[in-house]
């Protein structure tokens, strides 16, 4: 999303700011694509939570495939005297960072209901409805990206370049979008892996407290199981935790165009703040590779080109 603040007359050619958006658009595009293709092929990685991580994986593909080439253009002021067309490559920028906040919020509701009922679960959590969720989350991501083509926008027609400030009105980015559409899924997000854990510690205290009187079979399958839960959910709770730390940034100074017109915010600052949220596409296939035993295995036979070992998935819900 980038908010450049050079005037036309400024237009310049900046090399290493260009590199380094390709080199992140190539990593993007090639380990989402991975995680896409690792789902497809291995049958024990097809959970209704790994579903919802591959509709966060498309919308890093298209980071990288769409998003990226787009920042490009419009740090160079592209498209020229195509208002419209502008606007419409602005909103996608907008709608894929909304739909990977709605993937990301799926996934916490997804631990949650596997936490509080898990017993539910599979009748709750179905692919079905999880497909249903992935079709509504990326239908509410392009409404929220639609809103600066639908007239809430600055502008106007006879303008020459596409600049991010120039066209997108920040009373939107900032109040509509941040706020209501971003910030408030993320504080969301970090209450429930908050109640998650502090239900994963009084179910372990429950289960030690039980063991003591006669370690059984049944709690050490328990014990297992939630000290799995622990891990997966551990696992996704860094996934949002890097989402925020590499977004919040350019929100920020969003926050301070808008709240304090009179700052001048370095333009490199600028760059930099952009150049860490499309970042932030290339982290989450290292990511699952580091933490998840089947998706290391997964990728690993991908990329040596043999089958993969069919093994339980880490984010498959225990069945006890």
């Amino acid at each position: 999303l980038p908010i450049e603040a050079a005037s036309p007359s400024q237009v310049s050619v900046n090399v290493p700011y260009i590199l380094l958006e390709l080199v992140i658009a190539l990593l993007s595009s090639v380990g989402n694509l991975l995680v896409c293709v690792a789902v497809m092929k291995n049958r024990h990685l097809r959970t209704v939570t790994n579903y919802f991580l591959v509709s966060l994986a498309v919308a890093d593909v298209c980071v990288g495939a769409v998003a990226i080439p787009c920042a490009i253009m419009t740090d160079l002021g592209l498209p020229r005297h195509n208002f419209l067309l502008c606007v419409l490559m602005l909103s996608v920028l907008i709608m894929l960072t909304q739909s990977s906040i709605f993937s990301l919020l799926a996934v916490a509701v997804d631990r949650y209901v596997a936490i509080f009922n898990p017993f539910r679960y599979k009748v709750i959590m179905t692919h079905r409805n999880a497909l249903i969720t992935i079709v509504l989350t990326w239908l509410m991501a392009f409404l929220i990206g639609l809103v600066p083509a639908m007239g809430w926008h600055k502008g106007s027609p006879s303008d020459s370049y596409c600049y991010f400030v120039a066209v997108v009105d920040m009373n939107y980015m900032v109040y509509f979008n941040f706020f209501g559409c971003v910030l408030t899924p993320l504080i969301i997000m970090f209450v429930i892996y908050a109640r998650i854990f502090l239900q994963v510690r009084h179910q372990l205290r429950r289960i030690a407290n039980e063991a003591r009187g006669g370690a059984g079979n049944a709690q050490e399958r328990s014990m297992q199981s939630l000290t799995k839960e622990v891990k997966t959910a551990t696992s996704l709770f860094l996934v949002l935790f890097l989402f925020t730390v590499c977004w919040i940034p350019l929100h920020v100074l969003n926050c301070i165009s808008l709240l304090c017109p009179g700052s001048n915010t370095p333009y490199g600052l600028l760059l930099a703040a952009i150049i860490l949220s499309h970042a932030n596409s290339v982290v989450n296939p290292f990511l699952y590779a580091y933490r998840m035993k089947s998706y290391r295995r997964a990728f690993l036979s991908l990329i040596m080109c043999r089958d993969a070992r069919e093994t339980d998935d880490d984010t498959q819900v225990p069945s006890t």
